[in-house]
This record gives structure tokens, sequence and C-alpha cells, in this order.
């Protein structure tokens, strides 16, 4: 257990803004996406407001919350559907508990209170404490709990409980009422500070839910299962060892893992555990079932002693929260002893990574020059880095080899009538090598995140073998939509055209792709690029690319740096020496190297690049995203236009855009294309057909209803109709600004 508690990598979080809630225990926590929310609780009185946590920046702040604003409570039910939370019961004062019903809204963080149906057959819910709450589909399931038999809340007369309701949900908003179901099998004893939650087997599909622990006289180490389609309780066989007996306790789903922390648990003398325990303590144990094979495993032990600090400390009456793969804990009391009087509470934040994260988004080109790249990607909620690589199609050498050259490739985009939409440009001469130097990472946003330990050599992150092959390109576009005005506006300052990923056709150029919603007017701050060269020809297609097989040691991925944020900056790479690279290829436990110590490789002109991104957290590097694929730009073509508008009328929309923000000459014309329906669609959805619509030297268009009729609706992310458009000079066109309008499933259906 010991190497167990050492191969964990809890994190505390020690930088923060925002109000801070003071510390407590018996309060509760949920969460929304990035967003853990928490209410109640106690110490020197219960809390009554609602605090929000934003684990994406590390904020804490207090909704300004209306309606019917609930009192504190502490010990509560507290679930989350969707976007609304259910509070349930909970003490609100010493002695007096509550069996009333609130509903927030976090959309709008407006409360309700709510009054469900009684049971056909019984009485509605007693008020109570210590109950568990569970949610599975449109049901909330309560099971047990604490209840005072004394009309007067001074003179409290505990009752343990062991009765089971079912609360049916209204959707989205309001309830229905309670029931109270038929159960089968023998019903788990009386408790109250238990834990439940709800697990569905990916291929049984059969939900159950889980009841370990509690208190009732003594402490509770017993598991219970509930089949909640045959409403059958039971007592699953378990392997390994099983937790301590425990209240005040947390459980927490993620993955088919119930994770325990943390509780009560009886103070043993000599070794032997009172049945009584009339003396406990707080651990900071941590264990999790395997809810597949109900096999216990102990992770940090309730004898573990953390000299260093590096884990949560004993606690209980704890609230711990599951953000996607990433366990959070925060507060709870610390006492050791049964000192009702003087409780202490830990004010503490801490998070555990359970897994590694998940690939991220392939990489989207927003803007390319012609010798780098400003790239992004979609975020991976819950990491603390990203590590970016790339690989060229030119020969890169080591950093003691020689400098080689750079030879851009050139291609030709043949139409459906297979002759030549465009004069390729002749092949540029060899490019040499810039001097390579030793210089440190000018970029804030290329840092290495505090705390964060890579087990894995950055270039040997991905076994590169012989026989291995490059991902094919694909046609497809995944990029968000303005986030919120400041981002729009940091692009718009930028003054120059977002770029859209690559991964289609011919390296010959970047496009530029946006992303608009049917409105009247928006501005387009594109987000991503698809490689490909508009013309003057009628129609245009975007042909996959066939690479040619290259050799291992060409294909070597180099780190391009490990990024904090989403985006990144590319216009150089690092390079390691020769031996290190063969020893990469072989080990895959090799250290990170220190990039302050690695030289640099310029991006050369007109050489294609191919991109892959992997998120990192507390677990590690995860896997690779798929591989998109970039060209730099060669000299004198024009850059692709920018702030594209769609403005819609009743028969047309019309579309409008700002000149390139490096026209290297006299702009000739410009050029619309629209992409159409087409059999070839049909046969390879990657491979968009696109009919001009436009040729003039204006900065605007008309896009008749006729045409959006034949428009081809792009389904590779969100519903849109996608437009492209170029400038000419007198070399020829430049790369393409795509735009997608979204479309609802109703325009999109009848396009």
């Amino acid at each position: 257990m010991a190497a167990a508690a050492a191969g964990l990598s809890w994190r505390r979080v020690s930088s923060f803004t925002g109000p801070v809630p003071r510390s407590r225990h018996g309060h509760r926590a949920v969460a929304i996406r990035e967003l853990v929310i928490i209410f109640g609780g106690g110490n020197e009185g219960i809390a009554d407001e609602l605090h929000v946590y934003n684990t994406a920046t590390n904020q804490w702040f207090l909704p300004a919350v209306r309606g019917d604003i609930p009192p504190g409570c502490a010990a509560h039910g507290f679930v989350c559907d969707g976007t609304r939370i259910l509070v349930f019961g909970g003490m609100v004062e010493y002695g007096r508990y509550s069996n009333d019903l609130y509903e927030l809204q976090a959309s709008r963080w407006l409360w309700k209170k709510v009054k469900p149906q009684a049971p056909s057959t019984g009485c509605p819910p007693c008020p109570r404490l210590g109950h568990s709450f569970s949610l599975y589909g449109n049901k909330c399931y309560l099971f047990g709990g604490l209840a005072n038999e004394s009309e007067d809340s001074n003179n409290n007369v505990p009752r343990y409980l062991n009765d089971f309701y079912e609360l049916e949900l209204q959707h989205g908003s309001g309830v229905v009422g309670w029931s109270i179901p038929v159960t089968k099998g023998i019903l788990p004893s009386p408790r109250e500070s238990h834990t439940a939650i709800v697990y569905c087997r990916k291929d049984l599909g059969v939900p159950k839910m889980y009841i370990f622990g509690g208190m009732c006289g003594c402490r509770l180490n017993d598991l219970w299962e509930l089949d909640i389609e045959t409403m059958t309780w039971s007592r699953p066989e378990t392997k390994g060892t099983v937790p301590l007996p425990r209240s005040l306790h947390t459980a927490n789903v993620i993955g088919n893992k119930m994770y325990i922390f943390g509780g009560w648990v009886p103070q043993s003398a000599g070794g032997e555990i009172s049945t009584h325990d009339g003396e406990w303590k707080c651990t900071g144990s941590f264990a999790y079932l395997n809810l597949d094979t109900t096999e216990w495993i102990g992770l940090i032990s309730d004898c573990h002693e953390d000299k260093s600090n590096l884990l949560p400390g004993p606690r209980a009456g704890h609230c711990a929260v599951a953000v996607g793969t990433r366990l959070y804990i925060w507060s709870g009391r610390d006492g050791y002893r049964k000192a009702w009087n003087n409780q202490v509470c830990c004010k503490d934040l801490w998070y555990l990574d359970t897994e590694k994260p998940p690939a991220p988004s392939q990489v989207q080109l927003i803007r390319a020059t012609t010798n780098s790249f400003q790239v992004k990607w979609d975020e991976v909620p819950t990491v603390e880095g990203y590590l970016l690589q790339l690989h060229a199609d030119s020969p890169v050498p080591s950093a003691a080899g020689t400098p080689g050259t750079g030879v851009p490739e050139t291609s030709v985009l043949s139409s459906q009538g297979g002759s030549s939409l465009h004069q390729s440009p002749q092949s540029l001469p060899s490019v040499p090598c810039p001097e390579m130097k030793v210089d440190h990472p000018s970029q804030a946003n290329n840092v290495i995140p505090n705390n964060v330990q890579l087990c894995l050599s950055s270039n040997s992150l991905l076994k590169i073998e012989g026989k291995e092959k490059v991902a094919a390109p694909e046609n497809k576009i995944t990029q968000e939509t303005m986030k919120n005005r400041a981002d729009a506006a940091a692009f718009k300052e930028s003054n120059a055209p977002s770029l859209l990923p690559v991964c289609t056709s011919s390296p010959q150029t970047s496009a530029n792709v946006g992303e608009l919603h049917d409105l009247d007017k928006r501005t387009v701050i594109p987000d991503a690029s698809v490689s490909s060269t508009v013309s003057s020809t009628q129609t245009m297609r975007t042909p996959q690319r066939q690479m040619a097989p290259v050799k291992s040691r060409e294909r070597q991925w180099y780190d391009v740096g490990i990024f904090k944020n989403s985006s990144a900056v590319v216009s150089q790479f690092y390079l390691l020496p020769e031996e290190t690279l063969n020893a990469s290829n072989k080990k895959e436990d090799a250290d990170v190297p220190d990039y302050r110590l690695l030289k640099k490789q310029d991006l050369f002109p007109g050489t294609v690049y191919r991109f892959r991104v992997a998120a990192i957290n507390g677990c590690g590097v995860g896997p690779f995203s798929k591989v998109s694929e970039f060209k730099t730009c060669i000299p004198g073509f024009p850059g692709a236009p920018s702030t594209v508008k769609i403005t819609k009328s009743v028969d047309c929309i019309h579309l409008s855009w700002e000149p390139p923000a490096s026209p290297s000459g006299n702009i000739l014309e410009y050029s619309a294309y629209l992409a159409i329906r087409s059999t070839q669609l049909q046969e390879n959805p990657n491979q968009l057909v696109f009919m001009r619509i436009y040729c003039g030297l204006k900065t605007s268009c008309v896009v008749t209803a006729a045409q959006l009729s034949n428009a081809h609706v792009d389904y590779t992310s969100r519903p849109a109709i996608v437009f492209r458009i170029s400038a000419k000079n007198e070399r020829g066109y430049g790369p393409a600004t795509q735009v997608r309008w979204l479309q609802d499933m109703k325009t999109s259906s009848s396009k």
C-alpha cells in the first residue's frame, strides 16, 4: 500500500482568486462541467451561501442567487441533473431537521421551493439529516438518515432510519412526487452518514446503487447493492481488503471505480477495534472498489504517515466531487478525538487525477506565415498542460548534424473535368537551414507547468517503428465559435486572418476557416484551416493527398514545447542530440529533456509540417491527437482575406470581407466559393466540392437563394454551409479563408 500511495500524485491548490468560503464540515458539492458548486455545512453556525469554484480558472465566486433561497443546512441531500440542482433535508439548526425540497436552476441561479406529491401509500419522508440522495435517470433515490424523535429540538432523541423512497422528476424543472418502491431481498440496516452511488456497467446496462458504511451506534463497513430495474437488495461478495468501518466519508464514481476517502473510523486500542467504538479518529485513508469485479484496492492506509504533506490530511464531513476524471476534495473537520466543543476544520483544496487525459482534438491553424504557424486545439478539461510536437516532410538534422535543405513541394488541385485549376508556383530553390542557436523559449505560454512530472521521454512518447503508417489527413473541421467578446477582440487586434486547420488535400497553402452562427449579422474570426487553393475556374474539389512512405528516422517527432494553454505560436522546434534521438526510439521511460539546454530549428518557407498534441495531467502524458498537416506560406503570394461577415436578407445573404493583411503586391481579384452537393460527396464525404459564386475586385458579394438551395450542409462538426474566399495577386491565388455558416437543425434539413 505504501507503493500505491507513492504512485498517487495529489495536488494541493495553492493559487486561486475570489472570495474563498470559510472552512466547514457537513457541506455538499456537485459539478456542472468545470464548475464545482458547494452549498451548506457548518462551523460555528450553519452556512447558507452558495459558493462556486471554477476549476479551469482557479477562481472562487459567489453567484447572485434569487428566488426561494433556502435556509442554510448541513448533512443534506444534494444532486445535480444537467444544470439544475436539488437539495433535500438536512439540519437547519441544532436538533431541528428538514424535509423540504428545493431546486436551483444554475443557468440562472434561480432557487425554487418545490412540493412533491405524497406517496400513494405511506407517508412522505420525515425530516432527517445524514441520508443519501442519489440520481439516476429522472428519479432520485432517498435512503436512511437520522431523525429526531423529540418534538423539542433541544431534547434530541435520535432514530436511525432505513426507509427507501423514490422521487420522480419532471423534465427540465419541477418534480412529480414521492413513491415507496416495493423491494425484494433484505433491506440494509438503519444508518446515517453513509454513502450511496449509482453505477451502470457499460456492457450489461443494468443500473445498480451501492451503499457503503455509515453510523448506527457504531461505524459500519458493509456494502449493499440495489438492482434498480428489479428493485432487489443484496450483499455482493467482495475481494481484497475492505476499508475500516467509517462514517462521514465520501464516495465518488469515476469510470468503473468507487473511490472512498476519509471519514471517522474507530480508534483502535492495541490493534483491536471496539465494537461500540467510544473513541474514533479522522482518517486520510483512500481506497476504491472496482465495480465490475467488486474488488477492493487500498491506496492509502489508515496508519499511513505523510511527513512531507504530499497527501490530503485526515478529515471527515468533507466534500468530494468528480470533474471529468479528476477528484476534488475540500475542507471537512480534522479533529482526532470526539471533541464536539472544539472542532477544527481544514481549509485546503486538493485534487487527484485518476487516469491520463484523453487525446485532444486535432491541431487547428489560426494563421500561417512563411516561417511560423499560430495554432490552437480544443481544451481538455482538468489538465495541467499540453505537449505539442511536429515533424516535417523534409529531413531534419539532429543537433550535432549538418544543416540540410528544405525543398518545398508543389501540387495542383484538379477540377471535376480533370484540368488544372491554377498554375502551380515554380519550385523554389533549396532553402538552407538557418544557423541553429542555443536559446531559451521566448513564449510565455511555452513553459512546463509546476509540479508536472513526465515519466516518458518527450521524443519517445509514441513508439516509432519502421512499419508505422502516418495517419492520412482528413477533411474534418473541428473548431469553436467565439466564446466571448474578449477572445474576438484579441483576434481582431492581431489584424490577421484566423486560419483553419488543414487536414485535407494539397499541401500547397493553408486556408483560413471561421464559423458563423445563423444570425442576422456576425463578424467571423476564423479558428482553424483547411489546406487548399482556389482558382478562377467554376468548380473545385479538395482531393485526399496520398503520403509517400518515409523512413522511421525521417518521421522523428520533435517537441515544440509544453504549453499551459490550448494555443501556440510555432516558429521553431527543439533538436535532440543524435545519441538522445537513438535512445528515445528504444527507451520508453527516458527523462524529459531540459528544453533550456537544447538547440532550436527554425521553420522553413513552403514546407509541410505535421502536428500532434497530447494533454498532460498528474498521471502523465495522454494519447496524442490525430495528425494535422499545415504548410508554411510561399513568399510572394497574397495572404487570406479576413474579418468575414454574413448579413442575412429575406431571399439572399451578403458576404463581405477585408483585404489580406499581407497582400504581397496588388490584389487583382477575389473569388468566393460555395460547397455544393455532388455525387462525389456521397462516395467520399471528406472531399468537398466547391462552386465559384463570385469573381471580382469588390470585397463583397451576394449569394442568391438559388445558389444556397444547392449548398452542401457539412456535418463534420456542427451543421454548417461552407464558403471559401481567396485573393489573387500577380503571382496567383493565395490561401483561402473558409467560413462555416452554422445552421440549426430546421435550417439544415431544409437545405
